[in-house]
């Protein structure tokens, strides 16, 4: 290795580089990159790198030693002495005019390198330096033809704009610098319209020049001194070899923030942009995307960043509605996105920009604008509708698998504008969409494709997912419509069925039209190819409708055994249409729920027996799972109680409005008579996280869906929890528990199994941390993490709850353990974050009077810790959690509390300070302060 370094030395790094470029050895090119990576660094890289530029070196040679120089120029400028500064610009306006006429990728890498050393010495020590550039490159080359010397001028004038959008200048001198190279435009300018206009100026200058506009407008060249260029830009675009490089260039210029203060500028632009309607009808007839695509993105451009200027114009409003009108036309481009065109989805945010703008207008100013372009956005809905239908069933299947999700892409950003749309046209959207929907199925003489059917039912659905129709008098029309509808093609149905689901809560206000739509729902569950549709319809009519259900609940129920015996649905699916039962039964009688629920899961646990006896595998793993998840959905939304504020996802509890039917619980009567299956299958799937999870899963879902309703299981529960949780500590059983002490833990008659869990889990899991006090690095880390977030909000309780304390202190003890962790695991001090001041109240309402006196030490042990490893947080919860009156204790004032927490925050050092401090407060808080008790104290 040493021995190769000497030899890439020797070479002047040419050995280092032929390996990097050329070594099929990968240990050679690591070896060589990390050489040269030192090398450009080193103070000799200031001689190698000429000597790399030389003539008979090639070009991956020359190119690193260009690079070397630019490196040390915009990194290591502070060791150039300023009397190199002109020898320094000499040699590199000397290499450039070499490099002209040779490589281009050493041309612009030196390019780059003056341009850098242009930024470091400019205004002061090189002022005027872009009229300096073109100077030098105007002047006689000596041997470098013209064209060649006007190449390299547009390049380096290039890279300078964006050499200084990239550079790592201090910001005072990216604000002096900007400012100078502002002023630089003036040098600019003119070259470029000179080279622009000349008839003889040859292509690839001109396509040089547009590059280098490009560069400079992103500076904020004020629009109005870059019009006369624009307007060049413009005159080039009917040339091909142009037309990309000019696109950018207009588009770059009129994005520009400033721009929108050039109103006059602005306005003389409208009308050639207009002007290019001819150039984009030839182009679409003529199939040419990419000229379409340029000429689009520079009409919305000026319509989507100056809609408001434009909008305000009002003696021009007829140039800018043509403008709106343009862009309508590219939004309505002929052909199929994205196979025929990739145009259209250019246009969709225009139209927000321009809704949002005739909105935001005083009421009396949005009424004119109204008056124009209400009738602008109704052609609108008519041409997203037409853009959204599927082409003939032929063509989509010619289409590949990432088209087909393009296209499903694109119509739901069709679907985000009609919704907003919706906003500006209202109820009258609907009705129009109902009528063309209406003359479509009802015209016996004229034949309907069914692509034409499944868009207007996709605009309705669209706006009906998330806008509330329920006051729409066309809606009952839509529901009388739909089954004279033809369904003869898989998009047709899957839009019918999530049109119906978008309607499920009109539905739950007009039960007497679910006869009308609920058979095509039970239909289309048989069909896997509508499986997705079918079945988050059928859920949204369960959860919505439940009460006006139980009429069709054994046709629903039946439906739904027979798709689940045959396996029609994936996984996700299944766990919905148990969602969905659950919804459905929980409006039955509970005989009916009990009858139901035999029939329905009785296949269920006959396989888990099954299962349960079999040895582990992976396969009978995952049938398993899927039956646990099966039984954990279902319980998951059957509630026998009313409720407002149903939660599918039990993200948060339900709120009780009435009590439940006398008697236990269907779901409890089902996980009694399964809870020894369950042991059994725990007992053999212990060590594996998943069916714990699993297990775990059922009894979660269940606690939060039944709340207080629970009861009958939580003394076999904890102990179940108990046994698995001392034998193999996971996650899931930690959220599980945690949960039961949330509801159960304030029940006197629940309370002990609640406390030995707590109990048990608290000492196992101490002592896991404390046997390997790094371990929350590795694989226990989901235990400690859950751990600490099922502890802190629980901590209150505990102190209150608790009177013999051990428990409390060994929770304490945990979280002095835990703590220090902070900084080294991300996870834990997320949690810290998030449920921190849970922890400061709890501890607070302990020493307030909470807790018994002997825990004193212990809380002032958390506190001493939070002050070392968390203290700006515990400066803020401190402040918050003592700042509600006769909190922690009605007895000390407030002066009192700012007193106690001035002085746990000035103790980062001394913990025995800290104790006497809690100590003191405690004797305040139970007005025990200079009694005999604080003497003993």
């Amino acid at each position: 290795s040493e021995r190769k370094e000497e030899s890439m030395t020797g070479g002047g790094g040419s050995d280092a580089l032929h390996q990097l470029y050329y070594d099929p050895n990968i240990e050679n090119k690591n070896l060589a990159q990390k050489w040269l990576m030192q090398a450009q660094v080193s103070p000799q890289a200031w001689q190698f790198c000429w000597a790399l530029l030389s003539p008979e070196k090639v070009p991956e040679i020359q190119y690193f030693g260009a690079s070397a120089l630019h490196t040390k120029i915009s990194r290591y400028w502070s060791d150039i002495p300023t009397d190199q500064y002109e020898s320094l610009k000499s040699q590199l306006f000397s290499q450039i005019a070499c490099f002209s006429s040779g490589s281009k990728m050493v041309l612009t890498r030196l390019c780059v390198a003056l341009a850098s050393l242009a930024l470091n010495t400019m205004p002061e020590a090189w002022p005027g330096a872009v009229a300096e550039m073109v100077r030098v490159f105007q002047e006689d080359g000596g041997g470098v033809d013209g064209r060649a010397r006007c190449l390299a001028l547009l390049e380096l004038l290039t890279v300078l704009p964006e050499e200084f959008q990239t550079s790592r200048l201090p910001q005072y001198r990216k604000g002096q610098v900007r400012g100078a190279l502002g002023r630089e435009w003036g040098s600019v300018c003119p070259l470029l319209q000179q080279l622009l206009r000349r008839t003889d100026s040859p292509g690839a200058v001109k396509a040089r020049v547009l590059r280098c506009l490009s560069s400079w407008v992103l500076l904020d060249v004020p629009l109005s001194e870059s019009e006369g260029l624009v307007h060049d830009c413009f005159s080039a675009l009917p040339d091909p070899e142009l037309f990309d490089t000019a696109v950018e260039a207009i588009v770059n210029a009129i994005s520009q923030p400033d721009s929108q203060r050039y109103v006059n500028t602005l306005l003389k632009l409208v009308p050639q942009v207009l002007a290019l309607q001819e150039q984009l009808r030839e182009a679409v007839q003529n199939g040419d995307m990419e000229t379409c695509h340029g000429i689009c993105r520079i009409a919305v451009t000026l319509g989507e960043n100056h809609s408001r200027t434009l909008l305000e114009q009002v003696d021009h409003w007829q140039s800018f509605l043509a403008l709106v009108n343009m862009i309508m036309f590219c939004t309505g481009i002929p052909g199929h996105y994205p196979v025929n065109e990739t145009t259209s989805s250019l246009t969709l945010t225009f139209w927000y920009t321009l809704q949002d703008e005739i909105m935001s207008f005083e009421s009396d100013k949005q009424a004119v604008y109204l008056q124009v372009y209400r009738p602008v956005y109704f052609q609108l809905v008519d041409v997203l509708l037409h853009k959204a239908q599927f082409p003939s069933d032929q063509e989509y299947a010619s289409w590949s698998s990432d088209e087909k999700e393009q296209f499903r892409i694109y119509r739901v950003d069709i679907s985000d504008t009609l919704m907003y749309v919706y906003e500006m046209l209202g109820s009258e959207l609907l009705s129009n969409l109902y009528d063309k929907l209406g003359r479509l199925l009802t015209n016996a003489e004229q034949p309907t494709s069914w692509q034409h059917t499944e868009a207007l039912l996709y605009g309705f659905q669209s706006i009906a997912e998330t806008i509330d129709v329920n006051y729409s008098d066309v809606i009952p029309g839509l529901i009388g419509l739909i089954p004279r509808i033809n369904i003869n093609n898989v998009q047709l149905a899957d839009t019918v069925m999530f049109t119906i689901g978008a309607l499920a809560e009109w539905l739950a206000d007009h039960p007497v039209m679910l006869s009308s739509v609920l058979p095509l729902v039970l239909q289309a569950l048989g069909n896997p190819d509508l499986s997705v549709s079918s079945v988050s319809t059928l859920k949204k009519i369960c959860r919505e409708c439940k009460y006006d259900l139980p009429q069709y609940a054994t046709n629903i129920v039946a439906v739904s055994q027979e798709v689940l015996i045959k396996q029609i649905h994936k996984t996700s699916q299944c766990m919905w249409l148990m969602q969905a039962l659950g919804f459905l039964l929980s409006a039955l009688p509970v005989e009916d729920i009990l009858r139901n629920l035999h029939s329905l899961i009785t296949p269920y646990i006959q396989q888990l027996e099954k299962l349960a006896d079999e040895t582990p595998n992976p396969s009978n793993k995952l049938a398993i799972i899927h039956i646990l998840g099966l039984l954990s959905n279902l319980f998951t939304t059957l509630d026998i109680s009313k409720q407002d504020d149903e939660s599918a996802d039990g993200s948060a509890p339900p709120v009780k409005t009435a009590p439940p039917p006398p008697g236990p619980n269907p779901v409890v009567v089902v996980l009694q008579q399964v809870f020894a299956l369950i042991q059994t299958v725990l007992s053999k799937w212990l060590n594996d996280s998943q069916v714990v999870e699993a297990v775990c899963a059922i009894f979660e879902k269940s606690v939060k869906t039944l709340l207080h309703d629970f009861a009958p299981m939580v003394s076999q529960l904890s102990e179940m929890l108990g046994q698995m949780y001392s034998t193999i500590p996971q996650a899931s059983a930690l959220d599980l528990t945690r949960q039961m002490v949330h509801i159960f833990a304030s029940e006197t008659d629940h309370f002990p199994p609640i406390k030995a869990l707590f109990e048990l889990v608290t000492s196992v899991t101490l002592s896991i941390f404390q046997q390997g006090r790094g371990s929350c690095r590795g694989g226990s880390v989901s235990n400690i993490n859950a751990f600490s977030s099922f502890c802190l909000p629980l901590l209150g309780v505990l102190s209150l709850k608790f009177p013999e304390a051990p428990t409390v202190k060994s929770t304490c003890l945990f979280f002095t353990e835990l703590l220090p962790h902070c900084s080294d695991v991300p996870p834990l001090a997320r949690v810290v974050q998030e449920d921190g001041k849970l922890l400061v109240q709890a501890v607070l309402e302990g020493i307030g009077g909470g807790a018994s006196r002997s825990l004193m030490d212990q809380f002032a042990d958390v506190l001493f810790c939070l002050n070392k490893h968390c203290f700006s947080l515990l400066a803020v919860w401190l402040k918050e959690a003592l700042q509600p009156p006769g909190f922690p204790s009605s007895r000390i004032t407030a002066e009192q509390k700012d007193n106690f927490s001035h002085q746990i925050l000035r103790e980062r050092v001394n913990k025995r300070r800290v104790k006497d401090i809690v100590k003191e407060f405690t004797l305040l808080c139970r007005g025990l302060h200079g009694t005999e008790y604080a003497a003993e104290y």
